[in-house]
């Protein structure tokens, strides 16, 4: 019999033991990375469909590369690691979400020595990390950006993160990074690190030290995550076994570039592309029937429907979309074994 497939997340609390991160203002990173971590985890575990995992529950030191090969691993679907800022000054303030790129800013690359300085702390990390030096921008370039897939997952799940704290928490959104950070870049998933806020900010360092600051902090993480699951993983089927689905198509929407309609060619829409094979079932798909699948160079494409003309196959874009499809295109002739 066949178990049933959860939805894996890595709830990830920055520093830890010898490492305090951050120490401003009466509180300590450490200890407010993990209590928010718990938080969200304690919400999460009434939603039978997710397994939680952590990198660490108590204040104990964890090399990056435990984080990174724990999840890895467990094969988690998401990685989700939570900070707090801080800054020489005590004027910034806001929160941010960081996921997996090339430095864009000086100022966010500070951002970045920042979390992948713990490395230094490590017995073997000249061994462990290949001589990566995180004070170094030279070496940072040589860090891979996240293959498409992942990191437009990432994107998307930073963004509603942020959303949640500048809509639903009113905190003061300083949008989503693209930053070298170590501990992404090893995750074999998508994956973000959250700045929760500046604990060199007074005012913010109150709030991040309260009850209530936790408890919304962690409440809008944990939002974020379900309403990620439920996006991007399928319900259960009529087997009862509930089976991931593919995340959406990571290449951008081509809808409004003229399709030149060939005659005894087939038209199908693209809806998706994944490393997962999954069966071309409705429940998997958000009830889109007609289904079909081809593989090509490591990765499984995902087709909906297939008809003679451009015009039909616009009908089956618009279905797509409606169902959640943003990023669906239409494909023709060649093009879908392609």
């Amino acid at each position: 019999m066949l178990s049933q497939s959860k939805f894996k997340v890595v709830l990830d609390a920055g520093h830890g033991g010898k490492d305090f991160g951050a120490i401003k203002n009466g509180l300590k990173e450490k200890e407010v990375a993990l209590d928010v971590v718990l938080r969200i985890g304690k919400i999460l575990k009434n939603d039978t469909d997710i397994e939680v995992l952590y990198s660490r529950k108590t204040d104990v030191f964890v090399e990056l590369r435990e984080r990174a090969d724990k999840a890895n691993k467990a094969k988690a679907d998401l990685f989700v690691s939570v900070h707090c800022n801080s800054n020489p000054s005590s004027k910034p303030y806001g929160s941010l979400t960081l996921v997996m790129g090339l430095s864009r800013s000086s100022k966010n690359l500070e951002i970045a020595k920042t979390e992948n300085s713990v490395i230094f702390q490590e017995a073997n990390y000249k061994k462990n990390y290949k001589g990566f030096d995180p004070n170094n921008p030279e070496t940072l370039i040589g860090l891979k950006i996240l293959q498409e897939e992942s990191l437009k997952s990432s994107i998307d799940f930073a963004s509603s993160i942020q959303n949640k704290f500048a809509n639903q928490l009113n905190r003061k959104n300083k949008g989503v990074h693209q930053q070298p950070l170590w501990v992404l870049d090893a995750t074999c998933m998508p994956g973000v690190l959250i700045e929760m806020g500046f604990i060199s900010n007074k005012n913010e360092a109150s709030y991040l030290g309260s009850e209530k600051g936790k408890n919304e902090m962690a409440k809008a993480i944990a939002l974020s995550i379900i309403q990620y699951k439920d996006e991007y993983f399928a319900t259960t089927g009529t087997s009862g076994v509930k089976e991931q689905t593919v995340t959406k198509e990571e290449t951008e929407p081509k809808q409004d570039t003229p399709i030149k309609e060939i005659k005894g060619k087939e038209y199908k829409v693209q809806i998706a592309t994944s490393k997962r094979k999954l069966a071309t079932e409705p429940s998997n798909f958000k009830g889109l029937k007609n289904v079909s699948r081809t593989f090509e160079k490591g990765y499984y494409k995902y087709f909906y429907g297939n008809v003679s003309t451009d015009v039909d196959c616009k009908k089956l874009l618009a279905e797509a979309k409606k169902k959640g499809y943003d990023s669906a295109f239409i494909v023709a002739g060649n093009e879908i074994n392609n």
